[in-house]
Formats: C-alpha cells, structure tokens, sequence
C-alpha cells in the first residue's frame, strides 16, 4: 500500500545536473512514487541566481538560502550537486544535524572528508549515497559497495574522465596534436574553458581515492593518490605506442599489493594493449575494469558524464535513500575496517616505455643498457635509430617499481652521450 504524505526532497543546485534532477522528478512522478511506495516532492530548490528561467520548476521553491533550506526539519533527502568543498561540506552536515539523508555527486568532497562525512551520517543515523560522484550513469559504486562486499577486490583499473579519453581518442585515431585535440574538445562542450581539473588529472584522483576507499575497505583520501597529468603526450608517443600493439589512455589505478598489505591509488597516462576491452573504450566515454578473488574479472562501461547520465546516477540514489527512509533505515555506511597503509608511488611496480636522446656512436648502447642493469631494472626490448650524429633509443622494461626507475633516468642523464630524455610512460593493463 502507498504511503499518501510525500516525501521532500531540497536540491542543492540547479545548473545541467540540478535542472535534470529536477526535470525527471517531475515528468516520472508517478513511476518514481510506484518504485519507492510514496510520492516525492520537491520542496525547495537553492541557486545563486535566482532570477535566471528555469523551464518546469516552480519559482517559489526556488532560494539563495541553502542554509534555511536544509535546516526546515521537515526535509527528508538533501541533494547535493553544487560541488566543491564549500559551502558543499557545511551544508551536508547541517542536513544531517536537521534528520535529512544526502545524495550527492561531489568527488572532491567525498575525497577529502569522506570519513568525516560518513561519520556525521553515521552519527544522527542518516544516508550518505554517491553514485553519481564516480563515471555518471555508470554503476559502480554500489557494485563495489554491495555486489562485492563478499568478494576481495584486487585492483581497479579505469577511464574515469571523459574530456580525457576524448582528447587521447582523437590524438590516436587521427594523428593530432594534444593542442588541436583539446581545442576540439571544448568546441564541441567536453572540455570547460578551463580543462586543468580534467587534463592535469585532478578529477581522475579524486574518483581514484574514492573507488580505493571503498573497494580496499580502507579509507583513501585525495592526498594518497599520485597524480600525474596527460598535457606532456604527443603524436610521438601515439607513434611508439602503436609499434607496441598499444594506444595511450589516462587511467586511474587502485590495486592492492601482492601481500594484500597495503594499497595504491595512481592517476596518470599509460600505454596499454589493444588486446585490453579499455583500448577500445572511444570519445567520451568511461570504461572501469575490476579483479577481485572470485568474481574475477568485470568491466562497467558507459557515459561518465552530461546532465542526464548523472542524473540517472541521482535518481537511483535518491530512490534508494527514499526507501530506507519508508522503512526506517539505512544503507551501508562507510567500510574502512582493513586500514590498509596506502604505499607512496615509489613503491609502485609496472614496466616502463623510455625515450631517450642520444649520440649517435659506438658505445652508447652499451652503457645505457649497463645504468639499467646498476639500477635492478631489467630491459625487455630496446630499439634505436640514428642519423648525422643523432640518435634516438626506445627501451622497454620489465617490470620495476617506480622508485627503482626514478634512479635509472638521473642516472642516465648525467651520460654525456645522453642528450635527453624525450618520454616516460608507464605500460599497464598486461
């Protein structure tokens, strides 16, 4: 039987993914209120600018006060899709403090005080819900939440940006330069005027801290992730990668150590196989591969982003919080029993592809190959080429930690036959 008295609902928000929110709140009502066994309302809708139009949403719901908004009391879900730390952070924990659960789509929050956030639901026994901070429509966090609760993830591996995989999709496929494919990225909308948070993998590392968290029980926060961008890559790296039988994606790479005692969480670009299902992963689009123990292994694809996939993200959230609400509880909350140290990258272990510069003389393979050996890093394939005194040396390795390849190039560029080192980039997904 159908509960009559509505549910309400306050959205923190209103820009693409608020508006959708809003949109599909009111267009599927009825099949909202048949899923969860009420109906929802939306009751209060706070923006910046409340003058602007907004086309299907009641004016008088619409304010500047958030705080009011989430202190009426009578508010049962908060949705939160301001983003950034403040006022995001202050907000949510004033919804808690006033009965409310929270569904949100914030990852740089839910980086840096995840634990802080969960604890304050956990305290006034609320919800804290959020798919939708992670690869949009994409489901994934409640996989890793609930599917495989009783499985052990081994590692995470995954295009967690769209503009990214665009802007590496068009150097691969047509030969572009990094500057011409982000020009055409944010031409087309993928890329904001501003791409930093994106293209130097700021936003990678927060969805990173947040799949580790979760997936290793332990909690991993924006700070523990190593964090490298991907406006270094050119067409002659897309070059060497296509020699290899691999192309170039910027991955976020959560895996736990062969010992099981301690984790890493790691954004940067990689060359990986085209044998690998995120090679072929195209545009936009998200792609996340997960190894666990006994599910083996998985891949959830789709759109990571744009106002309806997050939204979709939303509203699962939003009728699952609804039901708990109905039924007088909650879901799970924050799993960090493990408290697995998270190992600096140095400890990191992956095979590398080096570039280097070189004079074109006897010799000089001979001693770049001997710093390698001195180093404890084993060369699998090398390959040079050379003219008029120049040359150029690509090595390939086996595999090495980082900190063991870290020493290896400082060594190599106090060679004098050594005139640069033109690329370094991780190979991945073997």
């Amino acid at each position: 039987m159908m509960r009559t008295r509505p549910l309400k609902v306050a959205l923190l928000g209103c820009g693409v993914v608020g508006s959708e929110v809003a949109r599909i709140m009111t267009t599927h009502a009825d099949d909202l209120a048949a899923r969860i066994g009420a109906p929802v309302e939306l009751a209060g809708v706070a923006v910046r600018r409340p003058a602007k139009v907004r086309a299907g949403i009641d004016p008088a719901l619409v304010t500047t006060d958030a705080t009011a908004l989430v202190k009426r009391g009578d508010i049962d879900v908060v949705v939160e899709v301001i983003g950034g730390i403040e006022p995001a952070r202050t907000l949510i924990a004033t919804a808690f403090e006033h009965g409310a659960s929270v569904v949100s789509a914030n990852k740089a929050l839910l980086a840096q005080d995840g634990a802080a956030l969960h604890a304050a639901a956990g305290e006034h026994g609320r919800d804290l819900y959020y798919e939708a901070a992670v690869a949009g429509a994409i489901p994934l966090i409640r996989p890793l939440r609930e599917s495989l609760a009783g499985d052990k993830v081994n590692r995470v591996l995954g295009i967690v940006n769209g503009t990214t995989n665009f802007i590496l999709d068009k150097m691969d496929s047509t030969g572009a330069g990094y500057q011409e494919a982000l020009d055409e990225a944010t031409a087309l909308g993928y890329a904001e005027a501003d791409p930093t948070a994106d293209v130097e993998g700021f936003d990678a590392a927060a969805k990173a801290a947040i799949l580790a968290g979760i997936a290793f029980h332990t909690r991993v926060r924006l700070d523990d992730v190593y964090r490298e961008g991907m406006t270094e890559v050119t067409a002659a790296d897309f070059a060497s990668a296509k020699e290899m039988g691999c192309t170039i994606k910027l991955l976020a790479i959560c895996e736990r150590a062969a010992d099981g005692a301690s984790v890493t969480a790691r954004v940067h670009p990689a060359m990986i196989p085209l044998s690998h299902p995120l090679a072929s992963v195209r545009g936009a689009y998200n792609a996340v591969f997960v190894e666990s123990d006994a599910a083996g292994q998985l891949m959830f694809y789709g759109p990571g982003a744009g106002g309806s996939p997050t939204a979709s993200a939303v509203l699962g959230d939003l009728v699952a919080v609804c039901r708990n609400r109905l039924n007088g509880t909650t879901g799970p909350g924050e799993s960090a029993y493990a408290a697995l140290p998270v190992s600096p990258m140095g400890d990191v272990v992956t095979r590398y592809h080096i570039s280097l510069d070189v004079a074109d003389k006897p010799g000089v393979l001979a001693q770049v190959a001997t710093v390698f050996a001195e180093h404890g890093v084993s060369i699998d394939t090398v390959r040079q080429q050379g003219k008029d005194g120049e040359a150029s040396l690509v090595v390939v390795t086996h595999r090495a930690s980082d900190a063991a390849l870290t020493g290896t190039v400082e060594a190599l560029r106090s060679l004098d036959t050594v005139r640069g080192v033109a690329s370094i980039m991780r190979v991945e997904g073997e």
